[in-house]
């Protein structure tokens, strides 16, 4: 798992900006490595925003990040788990695309009670 650790703000800035214009569909596929620290970022920033332990974000195969206040999991399969893909997760991340919309068109896995991340997203603004 990632670790939450505070994110320096310019570093998450200029790996998004890295991998933005792929986002926007102006570019080819980005890098593995500059994907991979855009996500890897974004999440920790996530993390940091909304400390805790109740839901797990996944975005294979980069980084996963537990998150969120409440009761804490300890072992097994966590009850609240949201996930997906790199571009969707950068999407929202980036504020590209909202939540409600990434769920209902199945591009988020989102399950139990505290799986809702809307509150906490976008974690960067371009």
């Amino acid at each position: 798992m990632a670790s939450s650790r505070s994110v320096d703000p310019g570093q998450l800035r200029a790996a998004v900006q890295a991998i933005f214009p792929w986002l926007q569909g102006d570019a080819p596929d980005p890098a593995r490595p500059e994907l991979a620290a855009a996500v890897r970022l974004s999440l920790r920033a996530l993390a940091a925003d909304a400390p805790g332990r109740t839901v797990e974000v996944r975005v294979p195969p980069f980084a996963a990040v537990q998150c969120v206040e409440g009761p804490r999991h300890t072992r097994g399969t966590p009850p609240n788990v949201v996930e997906t893909d790199p571009r969707t997760w950068l999407e929202l991340a980036t504020g590209r695309l909202d939540w409600t919309t990434a769920v209902a068109d199945g591009r988020v896995s989102a399950s139990g009670t505290r799986a809702d991340l809307s509150h906490w997203l976008p974690v960067v603004r371009l």
